[in-house]
């Protein structure tokens, strides 16, 4: 240290700002309208859930997108005829115990007629799994009771309880160790335990004007069918699907809505009569102090001196609004998970192959939730039929085999036609030559069983003996020697022997 160096200030440096190594992770003004939340899901949803229920809710009855899209998740998922049940249990030697497997099948399909399956009355099994599957899609969850009793067909009928009946307000600690969060009492392990319902519905008639005190009732979680899609660990209540577009199909009804009103306005003509000094004008009417002229198409009228008319034309909607409102759309359809021209029924400029890509994609996120509405709704529902019914001994084959029809039982979900159903046809069938498919892959893409597809062809050839009728075709290759069908081309084909 030199003689000089005595009281110079040491120089002090500054901290280096780390370059942040992720541009999402920015600050700054172009990201303060990002929210950064650390909060868990259920803390995201409690404050929010009613508010979330409430608009899926208003837009279902409202919005014409809304509405077309829980139309095409039930058309996609339940369809027309719902899961089909099919029973293939087997007996001591191997094969198929084809009369225990009627008998449950038939005993299934009786419950579900309506009038049987539900507390009242109202609705068949297929009309249950409709209004599952829009409430999941609509409400973000549903709420199903499973009651026994000697008043219900086999014993076992179902009551949905609407979401708004599940207490969202009701959070508390228990003296147990269990935790009450938005109505359903977990334990340490966060799984359900009981329900929480209340005695009447919140926004019921009667419920809003007797002044009636909060009740609830405590439905134990073996009970209650709970069916929502959890998108975060530890999530206890389910969100609207339709939550990310809920904004944009909002504001693209309101701007159609505005659209629609300006081009009426704009069709009209309007238009306001003025003069230097206000007067001198002779109206037909008067609203309020302002004078108003009425006029009918094709008709001109004199004005008076000094006043002049002022037109009134709006010029919106312009030619852009239809690639905006499409754009707009397609942002929609994406965040739903449907393809544009589902959801919109645009068929304009569009190929048979980019129709084709979008159905494919498409119907593989229906297939995706057709998997887990079986797993976490048809099963549980079927489980606890399957021992309700053999406790009453509704189809004669007792409890003690429960395991080996449930075991073997499986539901067929709606399958779909193909957009070009010769070409798609001609493909399996070289995939089954090929040995890459099998029959009941085959059948099972159009929403068959290949057991049921062999039953229904020895059925209709019996019908044919039966009525004279010669039965031309043959499935499977003809049986004659040294004729074999050209399944490729258009025609059958004969070669020598």
């Amino acid at each position: 240290m030199g003689i000089f160096d005595f009281g110079r200030a040491k120089k002090v440096e500054k901290p280096k700002l780390l370059k942040r190594t992720y541009a999402a992770a920015n600050k700054g003004r172009l990201f303060n309208d990002l929210f950064d939340s650390e909060r868990s899901a259920d803390s995201e949803l409690r404050p929010v859930i009613k508010v979330l229920r409430s608009r899926s809710r208003d837009l279902s009855r409202n919005n014409e997108y809304a509405k077309r899209y829980l139309n095409l998740i039930k058309s996609n998922v339940v369809g027309d005829r719902g899961y089909t049940l099919q029973v293939k249990a087997t007996g001591g030697d191997g094969r198929l115990d084809q009369n225990g497997n009627d008998s449950v099948e038939m005993a299934f399909k009786k419950w579900g007629r309506r009038g049987n399956c539900t507390v009242d009355g109202k609705l068949s099994w297929l009309d249950v799994q409709k209004l599952a599957i829009e409430s999941l899609c609509r409400d973000g969850e549903v709420f199903i009771v499973k009651h026994r009793g000697a008043d219900f067909h086999d014993s076992f009928a179902l009551e949905f309880i609407e979401p708004d009946q599940v207490d969202e307000q009701k959070n508390e600690r228990l003296s147990n160790g269990n935790e009450i969060r938005m109505g359903i009492e977990l334990n340490r392990f966060k799984k359900p335990v009981a329900y929480h319902v209340l005695t009447y519905h919140p926004g019921d008639y009667d419920y809003t004007t007797a002044s009636k005190p909060t009740k609830h009732i405590r439905i134990p979680a073996e009970k209650m069918c709970h069916l929502f899609m959890p998108l975060r660990a530890g999530q206890t209540r389910g969100e609207p699907w339709m939550s990310p577009v809920m904004s944009g199909l909002k504001q693209l009804g309101a701007l159609r809505e505005a659209a629609v009103v300006n081009a009426r306005i704009g069709a009209s003509k309007m238009g306001f009569f003025t003069s230097p000094a206000g007067d001198g004008f002779v109206a037909d009417d008067l609203d309020g102090a302002v004078p108003i002229m009425d006029a009918e198409p094709g008709t001109f009228h004199q004005l008076p001196n000094g006043v002049d008319f002022t037109a009134f034309d709006p010029q919106y909607p312009s030619n852009e609004f239809d690639s905006f409102h499409k754009a707009v759309l397609k942002g929609i359809a994406s965040g739903l998970s449907v393809s544009y021209t589902s959801l919109s029924n645009d068929l304009e400029s569009t190929s048979y192959s980019s129709i084709r890509q979008g159905a494919l994609e498409e119907r593989d996120y229906y297939k995706n939730v057709q998997q887990f509405f079986l797993d976490h709704f048809i099963m549980n529902i079927f489980s606890y039929w399957l021992g309700s019914a053999m406790e009453v001994n509704s189809f004669g084959i007792p409890l003690a085999q429960y395991d080996r029809f449930y075991d073997a039982a499986s539901f067929r979900a709606k399958a779909w036609s193909w957009v070009d159903p010769q070409k798609e046809m001609n493909a399996a069938v070289i995939g089954m030559k090929n040995g890459i498919l099998s029959i009941q892959d085959v059948a099972a893409q159009y929403g068959k069983d290949v057991e049921e597809l062999f039953a229904q062809i020895q059925r209709d050839k019996a019908l044919a003996e039966q009525f004279g009728v010669k039965f031309a075709l043959e499935p499977y290759g003809a049986t004659q020697v040294g004729i074999v069908p050209d399944v490729i081309g258009d025609d059958d084909a004969e070669v020598q022997g």
